[in-house]
């Protein structure tokens, strides 16, 4: 269940909230479209804190910037298209191509600096997602090592 801060994007603001299936028909559509992923915010509390600050950078941007909601259960699976490591994550696109992410709260000021430079630059592709590397410590039989 979404908090009263995240409620409120949708009741109030009128987000549309996406999913996986909903996303790039929706995002190809916009101009600037940023994500907002919140994840959990009883487990990351800042969620809150963006979620407040979210309307007032699409205020700020003035009919430059829409913004939509990421649905819980799509979150993770398009954390991994994205490449962000932290949450919660704003991930900006232009015309459903990817520009960039901030990930955590920020600083007012930090936000105006980084949506500029994101709403000003070319579509990237998006960063690889870091997945573990797990080291193979097993002790092999001599048939399964390498030979030189």
């Amino acid at each position: 269940m979404p908090s009263p801060q995240i409620r409120r994007l949708t009741e109030r603001h009128h987000f549309p909230v996406l999913s996986e299936v909903t996303l790039d028909r929706f995002a190809g559509q916009q101009e600037n479209l940023v994500l907002f992923f919140s994840e959990d915010p009883a487990k990351f509390p800042e969620s809150n804190d963006v979620a407040m600050v979210l309307p007032e950078l699409v205020k700020a941007y003035a009919g430059r910037l829409q913004a939509a909601l990421i649905e819980r259960g799509s979150q993770h699976r398009l954390q991994t298209r994205f490449g962000f490591n932290q949450w919660p994550a704003l991930v900006f696109l232009r015309r459903g191509e990817y520009l960039g992410a901030i990930t955590q709260i920020q600083n007012w000021d930090d936000y105006l600096r980084e949506v500029d430079r994101l709403l000003s630059a070319e579509p990237v592709p998006a960063p690889a997602f870091p997945i573990p590397v797990v080291a193979d410590n097993r002790p092999h039989s001599p048939a399964e090592t390498p030979h030189e």
